[in-house]
Formats: structure tokens, C-alpha cells, sequence
């Protein structure tokens, strides 16, 4: 078994739960971050204009164009295929250009994050995934929609996930009790690394 603690950014309108963003820390240390290409942010809130998508990860390999709506729309504009990739030129006669994908690139298609995720969590090599998230029922809705319906689930994945805040109001331990978050709020990787900060505090 590994623990992963894990978070999710996304758009929601009552109805349907698009992801945006996804962010995990294994037991290990390990961690993985990817943004989606696929959430339409034209339906996004201005809560989440304000909070989440303009703090989402520029690709460095990008074209950095400034359009009046922010860099966000623009650079995700730039990777319709997802994580973008680089082919090298042939070096000599006969031998076929080397093409791969910059690894440093946060954009994915949704079958790429499912893929990535595949491998992240590989039930033959980690064992069965143990999963934690913080008010997580949104955050769990959006990761089982990565692979279908909640019946999609790999072999081996759990069909529920542990809400860290759960274990908060069983212990009568307020917010002002926790450890101090740090970086930017609301991204999914910053909130991943402070899900599994309160974890081991409660732990401790």
C-alpha cells in the first residue's frame, strides 16, 4: 500500500465537475502536477477567474503572447494536444529525428492525465493506493471521471478516498490549530503538500 495525499482544482455549475488541475504527494516523495486542456473557462466563477486560473502553471516552452484576458488563456490556447513535445533534427544521413515531450510542460489532455496517473499509482509496483484529500467529495467525483464512472476504476484502486477533515472534527482540532500553509492557495500541488502536512501533524 502507498498513502498519496492529493487535491484538485476545477469547474463546477452545479450539475457537471470539469477539472482543471490536479496535484498528488506520495508517500515516497514523489509528486505530480498537470493541468487539463480540456475545462472550458468561459464557464469558470469569477471566484475561481480570480483564485485559481490566473495562478495556474505557464509552460516555459511556450510563447509568452499577453492577451487582455491573461496569459493563462492564451498559453493553454497553445497545447490543444496537451503536454507539448520537440523533435530533433537528424544528425546523420539516414537516422530518424528523436522526438519526445518537455517533461517541465503542465498541460495534458485528459486521457494524458489518466495515463500519467496509471503509472503514478501503479497498483503492481506501490500497491494499493491509499487516498486523502480535504473536503475532498468534489476532489473525488473528479478523479474517478478521469477513467469513466466510479466502476472504471483501475484494479486495485479503493471506491472511496479519507477526508483528512473527518479526522479534524473527531479530534475537536480548528483551523487555527493547523500548521501554516505555504506557497500559492489553490493550487492543486501546494494544497497536496499541505493535505499531507496536516495528515502527518494528526499523525504525529
Amino acid at each position: 500500500m502507498t498513502r498519496y495525499w492529493y487535491d484538485t482544482e476545477f469547474v463546477e455549475d452545479g450539475k457537471t465537475i470539469d477539472l482543471i488541475s490536479i496535484g498528488i504527494v506520495a508517500e515516497d516523495g514523489r509528486e505530480l502536477y498537470m493541468q487539463s486542456v480540456e475545462f472550458d473557462p468561459r464557464k469558470a466563477s469569477q471566484w475561481v477567474k480570480d483564485h485559481v486560473l490566473g495562478y495556474l502553471k505557464r509552460c516555459p516552452n511556450a510563447k509568452a503572447i499577453h492577451g487582455r484576458d491573461g496569459l493563462y488563456y492564451i498559453d493553454r490556447a497553445d497545447h490543444k494536444q496537451g503536454q507539448c513535445t520537440f523533435i530533433e533534427p537528424m544528425e546523420y544521413l539516414g537516422q530518424l529525428p528523436r522526438v519526445g515531450v518537455y517533461a517541465d510542460c503542465p498541460w495534458r489532455r485528459r486521457d494524458q492525465i489518466k495515463y500519467e496517473l496509471l503509472h503514478f499509482m501503479n497498483v503492481d509496483t506501490y500497491g494499493k493506493p491509499e487516498l486523502w484529500g480535504w473536503c475532498c467529495g468534489y476532489d473525488w467525483v473528479a478523479f474517478c471521471q478521469l477513467f469513466g464512472t466510479m466502476m472504471d476504476l483501475p484494479p486495485g484502486y479503493p471506491h472511496y478516498m479519507h477526508d483528512i477533515q473527518h479526522v479534524l472534527d473527531e479530534r475537536g482540532i480548528t483551523d487555527d490549530q493547523l500548521p501554516q500553509a505555504e506557497g500559492q492557495a489553490h493550487n492543486a500541488l501546494t494544497d497536496a503538500r499541505q493535505i499531507q502536512k496536516i495528515w502527518e501533524f494528526v499523525n504525529g
